[in-house]
């Protein structure tokens, strides 16, 4: 039996740019609830209010919100390993969207079995190095 449905040039787009809107939302909640200022309308992290201790998250919304403000230094102060994870997540976007788009898979770190081990000790190390009582992991927070 011949397949008569035709696919719209769209198609292959359609998740990318499902991406890219919720992204956006995101950001747009970001930029608009300013996470530098103390009592804004976004969420406080659950660790640091219960334990008093940054997770590895910990400045995730101040370093997006200083990244959309061209404010690399400030991003990197507030979560390193979060503007490194985020460096990652734009290349592997790239990567599957170019393949949806040219309709091949383009193989990447992401299916290596050694891929999660290796985000786990990073973020693992990175959860506790950053409860480090030294510079310039102390006073973070305004």
């Amino acid at each position: 039996m011949l397949d008569t449905r035709r696919s719209s040039p769209l198609t292959p787009l359609a998740a990318p740019l499902g991406v890219v809107v919720a992204a956006g939302v995101v950001c747009g909640a970001v930029w608009l609830g300013d996470p530098m200022s103390a009592g804004g309308p976004l969420p406080v992290c659950p660790t640091k209010a219960l334990l008093g201790i940054d997770c590895p998250g910990c400045g995730s919304l101040r370093m997006i919100y200083c990244l959309m403000h061209g404010d690399v230094f400030g991003a990197a102060r507030f979560n390193a390993l979060g503007l490194v994870s985020v460096l990652f997540l734009l290349w592997a976007f790239g990567a599957w969207s170019y393949g949806r788009i040219v309709d091949r898979r383009i193989g990447s770190w992401q299916h290596h079995r050694w891929s999660a081990v290796v985000a786990l000790v990073l973020v693992s190390v990175w959860f506790v190095v950053r409860n480090l009582p030294m510079a310039p992991f102390t006073a973070l927070y305004v």
